[in-house]
């Protein structure tokens, strides 16, 4: 057995240095194509959607990370296998490692945007991954035939130093390719009211009334940020048009603008889920880029939206052109967009979950049909109309709070888009009535609104729910639904224990 391990090591060695410097090369051109980045993203493509809503569920904003460190588990796994087959056969050894190149290659290059240089990263892993088994293999047999192990302990400290410089390295160079650019944002147009003050100080622990832009949820289908150069950038909007028109950001920047407050949420939000924020977008009306084109209504009945590696997302086009605030935004919260929210443009339109209606790094307006075309999510049988659902959630107090008696302030946040706001949000304790909730300021119909209530809390274990009230007098169901295929609904409900 301990003859085995330091050949299992050698496989794992092999091919951490393989993939650190593909890594570093991936960072230089393409970060999508790092070998376990690619791979990654194949395995969120074919992952059934059940499963995705479980991890979604369990794991939260880390899921990425987890699918990611699984994907390298098992990478490093087949690779001490590799280091243990090379200890009788290093020829066989070395093809097994360059199996699992082969595998990453053809996850790069089965993206929709794939060009011929993304498969460097994966050339420099099937040369440097061999190659350094074999050095290994050698110092090895080496160290047994004089008896000196000095060679080969220098051997796996200099492979173990590239493999860090590599993947630090990678992550370096990625850092400052995604520094956000100068932009200077226009003026716009129709600016948007002051927001007012919310309950951010009166209420501990209730969501920030405008969530700042770096805690704002990030819910898509990417593993890394990308990287996407607001010079080179353009958008086509082609189909069931008039004319084909292509904008560069700057002709983008040139036209109208307006500023909206405008909530978004995730379809995979579960119920009292975190995955919804309130800002302030800049940008321009989706129907002024569209009449650029003009929109053959006759045929056209969606908007199949591309963005810059060939994800597609499938709007309504009889949603996204009812006078709705519709944008192409360039800004967000008094700022240009971050790269991890869309850079340089992303769509945004509210009262429709992100799936259908927020496309980020946005690059082709197609007008089209939804028997000619589907889009990602609509291939996997998610809705094609989904509109965002009443909601309302508890904040404070945390699940399984343990409360001092007294009066107990309970807060958070309510929404309803396109549905004319809040207009009441109700708390019921241990299945009673309900009771009016006070809100906080109005931000707009398509913004969420804070709400507290003050409850004389006594000693015992307590269920605390609460629901909202749409500005046009919906009340938000009860009914359980899970998030596929149009979005998680039902009641707010969390169980707290009073001292």
């Amino acid at each position: 057995m301990k003859a085995r391990l330091p050949w299992a090591a050698y496989g794992v060695l092999a091919t951490l240095v393989a993939v650190g410097l593909a890594h570093l090369a991936a960072a230089l051109t393409d970060p999508a194509a790092s070998p376990v980045l690619a791979v990654g993203s194949t395995v969120i493509d074919l992952t059934p959607t059940p499963m995705k809503e479980w991890a979604i569920r369990q794991f939260g904003s880390a899921d990425k990370t987890i699918l990611v460190g699984s994907v390298l588990a098992g990478v490093l796994l087949l690779a001490a296998v590799a280091g243990l087959v090379a200890r009788r056969r290093l020829a066989l050894g070395a093809g097994i490692l360059l199996a699992l190149v082969a595998i990453a290659a053809v996850a790069a290059l089965s993206r929709p945007s794939a060009e011929p240089l993304d498969l460097l990263p994966s050339l420099v892993a099937a040369v440097i991954g061999p190659v350094a088994l074999r050095l290994l293999a050698r110092t090895h047999q080496q160290a047994a035939a004089d008896g000196s192990r000095r060679t080969l302990l220098l051997t796996g400290a200099a492979l173990t130093a590239a493999a860090a410089v590599g993947g630090l390295g990678g992550r370096v160079v990625t850092s400052l390719r995604t520094r956000p650019e100068d932009i200077a944002l226009p003026t716009p147009a129709e600016p948007a009211k002051a927001l007012p003050r919310g309950l951010d100080d009166q209420v501990p622990g209730i969501t920030r009334f405008r969530t700042p832009n770096k805690d704002f949820y990030r819910v898509d289908t990417r593993l890394d940020t990308p990287v996407v150069s607001s010079e080179d950038w353009t958008l086509t909007i082609d189909g069931d048009v008039e004319k084909e028109v292509t904008l560069t950001f700057d002709e983008l920047l040139d036209m109208p603008m307006i500023e909206r407050d405008i909530t978004l949420t995730c379809v995979s939000n579960s119920v009292g889920g975190p995955y919804v924020g309130g800002a302030r977008w800049l940008g321009v009306r989706l129907t002024d880029v569209l009449d650029l084109a003009g929109i053959d209504r006759t045929k056209a009945d969606q908007i199949l939206s591309t963005d810059f590696d060939g994800m597609t997302i499938s709007t309504p086009l009889d949603l996204a052109t009812d006078g709705r605030d519709a944008i192409l935004a360039v800004g967000m919260n008094g700022e240009q967009l971050p790269r991890e929210h869309g850079f340089p443009v992303r769509m945004v339109i509210p009262g429709l979950y992100g799936f259908i209606s927020a496309t980020k790094w946005v690059t082709r307006l197609t007008l089209t049909t939804y028997d000619d075309q589907k889009a990602y999510w609509t291939d996997r049988d998610w809705a094609t109309d989904a509109p965002i659902k009443i909601s309302a959630r508890i904040d404070t107090p945390k699940a399984l709070a343990q409360l001092d008696p007294g009066d107990v302030v309970i807060g958070g946040v309510a929404w309803a888009q396109e549905r004319g706001g809040i207009a009441k949000v109700q708390v019921r304790i241990d299945g009673g009535g309900w009771e009016d909730a006070q809100l906080g300021p109005d931000g707009g119909d398509d913004y969420w609104r804070q709400w507290f209530h003050k409850w004389p809390a006594k000693s015992g274990s307590h269920r605390i729910a609460v629901r909202a009230v749409s500005g046009d007098g919906e009340p938000q169901t009860a009914v359980r639904a899970e998030p596929f295929p149009n979005g998680a609904s039902g009641i707010h409900e969390l169980l707290v224990t009073v001292k």
